[in-house]
């Protein structure tokens, strides 16, 4: 068995691919992993798979971050077994296939509102130097909206409020055909990933000092969602998210990085 470090991990959406990865290379290092999918069947074969051939601290959860019901649920089953959590990697997240009001709410409740509820929900059981990761994308890099949009969401004053309010207004712009004339792009995936971006800023911004927050990019990584052409191997993908989960004090908050190094937002 790892030799235990004392700390307490949460992965969401951690069934398979870049999740599954990470639960495995940070009970590896010696955390104590929650593995959470949205069934606990699924939940439940993930950690046997990861415990075969290897002694290692994961335990099964459910965890739909497209729920609220289920999210409170989630994080009444952590106040619950948990004595804190040091590391939350907000790791769910879908691509939907075309483009309507239905993609966009879909796609933004789990990507982006997925993450923002989750982390609010388990804000009580974070440490004091809780490291809260974003697994983002590069295709949420603000290029693919307008400069009115883009000096909006890069306001270094942007609220909560405010983003959520950008958020809904793409998502009410769509619905009404108007999305492209008020500079939104035809992905409901990039514009969520932007929206976690900005969140990402605004909580460095508020947290409190001890606590980390950074968006990672995996790259296109061979997984379900990447496809088996994409050009990066999990272990790849899964090393700066295993690097944002594990930075210690003095390490960087609020930055966007891809393999431990800066990128473009």
């Amino acid at each position: 068995m790892a030799k235990d470090n004392g700390k307490i991990a949460i992965v969401s959406g951690a069934n398979r691919g870049l999740g599954l990865e990470t639960c495995r290379e940070l009970a590896t290092l010696g955390y104590r992993v929650v593995l959470s999918a949205r069934s606990l069947e699924s939940a439940q074969a993930a950690v046997a798979e990861l415990e075969r051939g290897d002694s290692l601290r994961i335990e099964p959860a459910t965890l739909d971050v497209s729920s609220e019901a289920s999210i409170a649920s989630f994080a009444e089953h952590a106040r619950a077994e948990l004595p804190r959590v040091d590391v939350l990697v907000n790791n769910a997240g879908i691509s939907m296939q075309g483009f309507d009001e239905r993609v966009v709410r879909g796609t933004l409740g789990t990507n982006f509102f997925g993450a923002l509820r989750l982390t609010e929900a388990l804000r009580p059981r974070l440490s004091d130097t809780a490291n809260i990761v974003m697994v983002s994308s590069g295709m949420g890099e603000l290029s693919s909206v307008t400069r009115e949009l883009r000096t909006r969401f890069s306001n270094p004053a942007l609220t909560l409020p405010e983003l959520v309010g950008l958020a809904n207004a793409f998502i009410e712009d769509v619905a009404a055909g108007r999305h492209s004339a008020r500079g939104w792009p035809s992905s409901a995936y990039r514009v969520s990933k932007i929206c976690l971006n900005a969140l990402t800023r605004i909580w460095a911004r508020d947290l409190p000092a001890g606590m980390r927050i950074n968006a990672i990019c995996p790259g296109w990584v061979r997984t379900d969602l990447g496809g088996p052409g994409a050009t990066r191997s999990l272990a790849q993908g899964v090393k700066g998210i295993v690097w944002a989960a594990t930075l210690t004090a003095g390490g960087p908050s609020g930055g966007f990085f891809r393999d431990g190094k800066p990128i473009a937002w």
